[in-house]
């Protein structure tokens, strides 16, 4: 049983909040701005920039994509397989690897998954193409970073 004395009035409440907070057009944000004082007239979540600078910081933008996502990485061929990986070694136990969608419909370990009714992407890794890094390592041909100083050393 509830108390109607202490259920709301929907009606009052929704008027007594158009008092406090005012009717605003959702459509219309700059009108909305420029009515309370608070802008020039206009609705931006970024200021505006002049086209040279703005053309600067998308320069800017897309060194920095490229270094974060591409940087370091080598091109790395399954030897099993034969799909090829993108490939960095970031730290001793630590190594970043880009699959294409072509690279993991061919892969014969997650295809034989697929096959069983799997899903490859519950794997942690293809085992064939760990030990094709690895071979990778040694050969030179992907960097490999040292492992942490012996303590004392530094």
């Amino acid at each position: 049983m509830t108390d109607e004395r202490n259920t709301p009035d929907v009606d009052r409440l929704a008027r007594s909040m158009l008092r406090l907070y005012g009717a605003l057009d959702h459509g219309d944000h700059a009108a909305s701005r420029t009515e309370s004082g608070a802008g020039r007239g206009t609705w931006a979540k970024a200021p505006t920039f002049d086209p040279e600078r703005a053309a600067a910081i998308r320069a800017a933008t897309e060194r920095d994509r490229e270094r974060y996502l591409r940087s370091g990485l080598r091109a790395v061929d399954c030897r099993f397989c034969h799909v090829t990986v993108e490939v960095k070694k970031l730290g001793p136990d630590y190594t970043a690897v880009q699959w294409t969608t072509e690279a993991t419909r061919r892969c014969a370990h997650f295809s034989a998954i697929r096959a069983a009714g799997g899903e490859p992407a519950r794997e942690r890794s293809c085992p064939k193409l760990s030990d094709s890094i690895k071979h990778a390592l040694a050969e030179g041909y992907l960097e490999q970073f040292p492992s942490d100083p012996p303590p004392g050393d530094g």
